[in-house]
């Protein structure tokens, strides 16, 4: 089992001009630890994560990088020996099996061991690397969804977000079917680390490619979101912020469906028009 996910801590909570020591209370706090990616063995990327999911976290990952492809491509996932000061397990560090063409990608994906909670992609070692080729035709996916649908999902998210209720510190991705049904929703302190927990369950489910589906995400839609996003064959990436403006590049050039400021009675649509519907 992975680490906990919350930290209680004591802290003081002080009022500006009010006279008097400040009140000590308990906060909770989202959990930051690093997760080593290895795969055959060998260590692969390292990231700052939010315990738990953990191999939906390493699955989402490899198929976000082009090493995974398909259920078939991953074998096994198992966490290794790792000891913390306290002499227990840490299970920081997750070993996955995969096929000789996945192992063979790897070796193309060159990367920096380290990275954090607020980057995804920032360990790959050049620039021409990061828009990997995508196995899905997101062109060919007939989507379509309302408008007052999609506007309706950052609500729906937001009802799950049970790690945000209590720490107010972690980001959230939630998968939905067209129709508005929820289908997986996950929480992290890391914005592209929430949506490779939903790629990776949705890959160990046995959903990938994810026609049909639509990405709603908390925060705002950066370039490595659409990247997954259009990597697992989504249609449609929401946000509730804004996008980038390479997110926008990208969404143009795949054919991805990308929404940002959706915030239940508006939307903006900067790409793939064309699958909203009245």
């Amino acid at each position: 089992m992975a680490g906990k996910r919350v930290k209680r801590v004591r802290a003081r909570r002080v009022t500006p001009g009010e006279v008097g020591p400040a009140r000590a209370r308990e906060e909770h706090l989202a959990v930051e630890e690093p997760l080593e990616m290895r795969v055959g063995g060998s260590s692969y990327a390292v990231t700052m994560r939010t315990p738990g999911d953990d191999f939906d976290l390493v699955a989402g990952f490899l198929v976000g990088d082009g090493v995974v492809r398909s259920g078939t491509d991953l074998t096994a996932l198992r966490y290794c020996a790792g000891i913390g000061p306290d002499g227990l397990q840490t299970y920081n560090v997750v070993d996955a099996a995969v096929s000789p063409a996945a192992l063979e990608a790897t070796r193309h994906r060159e990367r920096h061991v380290d990275g954090t909670s607020a980057c995804g992609i920032c360990g790959v070692a050049s620039i021409d690397a990061v828009e990997t080729t995508s196995s899905h035709d997101l062109s060919a996916d007939d989507t379509r969804i309302s408008t007052d649908l999609l506007a309706s999902l950052p609500e729906k998210l937001r009802a799950e977000q049970r790690d945000f209720d209590r720490t107010g510190g972690v980001h959230a991705a939630g998968l939905f079917r067209a129709d508005g049904t929820s289908l997986v929703v996950r929480e992290d302190v890391g914005r592209h680390n929430a949506v490779d927990k939903v790629v990776g369950w949705s890959l160990r489910t046995g959903l990938l490619p994810l026609r049909g589906t639509v990405l709603q995400v908390s925060g705002r839609a950066s370039f490595e979101l659409a990247q997954k996003a259009v990597m697992a064959g989504i249609p449609v990436l929401a946000a509730v912020s804004a996008p980038s403006s390479l997110a926008v590049d990208l969404a143009r050039r795949s054919g991805l469906t990308l929404v940002g400021f959706s915030r239940g009675d508006r939307l903006t649509v900067y790409a793939g028009e064309e699958r909203l519907v009245p």
